[in-house]
């Protein structure tokens, strides 16, 4: 565990400083519009897939008189591009992670390798091709991908599309997905139980078609029924496609749509067509593709977080437009979400979720002048009496509080359709999916702790919004009882701490779902879901629950001997973890020294790591759509942001 650092070594104007140099550099990273766009990874999984889309494109382009457009022109040399990058960019095992940071897995490995046949390059890179064969065969091939995603084929089937349409995997290895679903109306997906997650529904389309396309059923019923939903299901596609042309805004998601579509000879399908110009727009200057075009929102949403009132002030009003004009204010035509929610980006691929919501809610209270009250100590105990001691507690402060800024109705607005959207979405054991409520039991509809977490901690700071609006005047107290959201959400939460309750490991941690750790067993990061989900006991007064006891203790026994955190004890320290997990700590704000002691070596970590290079350097610890890695620029600069305010905050005001 290590030396014990008691708070009078701690070098209180070194943290400033550094504090200082971090809160400087993310406000500087903020674009033209004032928000936060970040940089995503580049992906030799993105690159691989979109490269085989524009190869399929390309041969049915220039089958046909006339086929060439001005975009399918550029397809010969993005495609080198792409395939010269994807063998500049294998790893010494012959295999390819998701990104450049990433270790070697046999999904990536087969995309790429598929590549290089399909394109016909394999004299060009032939020890390339040697190199990716050997280490399929050592991962064990078709079987053992099949083995790494399970049940869920959300992955595994694309996958094995893209293999077959370059000639390497027979068709009959692919198996056929029941794309006449995709005709019956939203609501009655979760009964039909789909063989893909929920966000997933144009890959059981376009990939079901190009498996039927090949190889049809044997049924003849069924062939019957499937022929006969081609042009309808074709309908559905061609209308829940974004405006961008980018589903999710994800190059993946697009390629495999697209290839498909082109495979089985309807390149000149306007839903291939949109994502073809969706794929050449989204390539780089290197030659290689990330793995989604952007996460504008959630990025903005956690730099606000982190740096809260140290957002300047004249920024603001900026922020508040954009976060407001990001809500969904129809249904969504892809997932059917009511409006409320908001997405991951600002781009027309997202969709409304259950983790970029409640990020937004936090961010709007922490922009707005009255929720930014409620500031890093806010907490509450056990809601029965949350009312009465807030309100009590509060009053003889009523006469410092701001007046309401120009904007408060919007965000007030905007709020109340947030929780109504959140309090719809909670699944029947208590807590919250990814994107809709009770559609199955794969990961990305299933409920997460950190998600779980996430929503209740938005949901309580706008219960103290609420109280503080009855406080100043604004509304009357009986109002807020009255609020249709205000009869639910006791029992809400409480259904939502029940869930964390249950799902919590034995040794204390919590296992989430969207942030992996490729160092850890089975990929999983506890550290991020313990730190995410110790927040929400902290911050609506559960210190004491045994849950929440547990939590700090796995966290504290979790930390390395060079005072970082990793995705679990003994892996290498990274800037994300540690900042997390001493966030976390801090804001348990203890006077037991082993608690202290741990978070302020975390704090001596990051700060040594700053003295050394600065904290700018990311670490994959995000997984994506089914163990699909990635990593964002700006996630090492605002986790240790969050983190060093806090510490700053709490030894100042000591």
């Amino acid at each position: 565990m290590g030396r014990e650092m008691p708070s009078e070594t701690l070098d209180r104007a070194r943290l400033q400083r550094c504090y200082e140099q971090l809160r400087d550099g993310l406000l500087a990273a903020r674009n033209a519009q004032g928000h936060w766009e970040g940089e995503l990874s580049t992906s030799a999984l993105s690159t691989a897939t979109a490269v085989m889309a524009l190869e399929m494109v390309r041969r049915a382009s220039t089958a046909r008189p006339g086929g060439e457009s001005p975009s399918s022109a550029l397809l010969p040399n993005l495609i080198a591009g792409g395939v010269a990058w994807l063998a500049q960019h294998q790893n010494a095992d012959g295999g390819w992670g998701d990104t450049c940071l990433s270790f070697s897995n046999i999904s990536t490995t087969m995309l790429c390798h598929a590549v290089f046949h399909a394109t016909g390059t394999v004299e060009q890179y032939p020890q390339v091709v040697a190199m990716a064969a050997a280490y399929l065969d050592k991962a064990g091939g078709v079987a053992a991908l099949r083995a790494r995603y399970g049940k869920d084929k959300t992955f595994s089937i694309p996958i094995l599309t893209h293999c077959a349409l370059a000639g390497l995997v027979p068709w009959r290895e692919v198996s056929p997905l029941p794309f006449e679903l995709a005709c019956i109306p939203a609501q009655f997906y979760k009964w039909v139980r789909l063989p893909v997650v929920s966000y997933a529904l144009p890959a059981l389309i376009a990939i079901g078609q190009v498996r039927h396309h090949f190889l049809k059923p044997a049924n003849p019923l069924i062939r019957g029924i499937r022929n006969l939903a081609i042009e309808s299901s074709l309908a559905k596609l061609t209308r829940i496609q974004p405006t961008s042309g980018g589903f999710l805004e994800a190059v993946p998601l697009t390629s495999f749509v697209t290839m498909s579509l082109a495979g089985m000879g309807r390149a000149d399908h306007p839903v291939a067509q949109r994502g073809m110009e969706f794929i050449v727009r989204s390539v780089r200057a290197d030659g290689s593709w990330p793995i989604d075009t952007n996460l504008a929102t959630w990025v903005t949403t956690l730099s606000i977080n982190a740096l809260r009132d140290d957002v300047p002030v004249e920024a603001r009003p900026a922020l508040v437009d954009w976060l407001v004009g990001q809500q969904y204010r129809e249904i969504h035509p892809y997932t059917n979400a009511a409006p409320g929610g908001w997405a991951w980006t600002d781009l027309s691929g997202g969709v409304p979720d259950a983790d970029d919501t409640p990020g937004a809610m936090l961010a709007l209270l922490a922009l707005d002048d009255i929720g930014a009250i409620l500031g890093d100590e806010s907490e509450f105990d056990d809601s029965d009496q949350a009312s009465a001691e807030f309100l009590d507690e509060s009053d003889s402060a009523s006469a410092n509080e701001p007046e309401p800024s120009p904007d408060h109705p919007r965000i007030v607005a905007a709020l109340d359709q947030a929780v109504g959207w959140l309090l719809d979405l909670q699944n029947s054991d208590g807590g919250w999916p990814t994107f809709c409520r009770g559609w199955g039991t794969l990961p990305f509809d299933r409920s997460s702790p950190d998600l779980t977490a996430h929503v209740i901690r938005a949901l309580g700071r706008w219960i103290q919004f609420q109280l503080l609006r009855a406080l100043q005047g604004e509304v009357e107290i009986e109002a807020i009882q009255k609020h249709p959201a205000g009869k639910r959400i006791q029992r809400t939460i409480s259904r939502g701490f029940q869930f964390l309750r249950k799902v919590q490991r034995p040794d204390g941690a919590w296992i989430p779902l969207w942030f992996g750790n490729q160092h850890a067993a089975d990929e999983e990061n506890p550290t991020y879901g313990t730190s995410r989900v110790l927040a929400a006991f902290v911050e609506l007064g559960e210190m004491c629950e045994p849950a929440c006891q547990k939590a700090v203790q796995w966290l504290v026994q979790a930390q390395n001997s060079d005072g970082g955190w990793s995705g679990n004890a003994g892996g290498p320290s990274s800037i994300e973890e540690t900042a997390l997990a001493t966030e976390a700590l801090l804001t348990v704000k203890s006077e037991n020294p082993e608690i202290s002691g741990a978070a302020q070596r975390g704090i001596a970590w990051l700060l040594n790591r700053f003295d050394a290079g600065g904290l700018a350097d990311p670490s994959p610890i995000g997984f994506y759509f089914a163990k699909l890695w990635y990593f964002e620029k700006l996630y090492p600069v605002i986790f240790a942001t969050a983190a060093l305010r806090r510490a700053v905050k709490q030894f100042t005001a000591r």
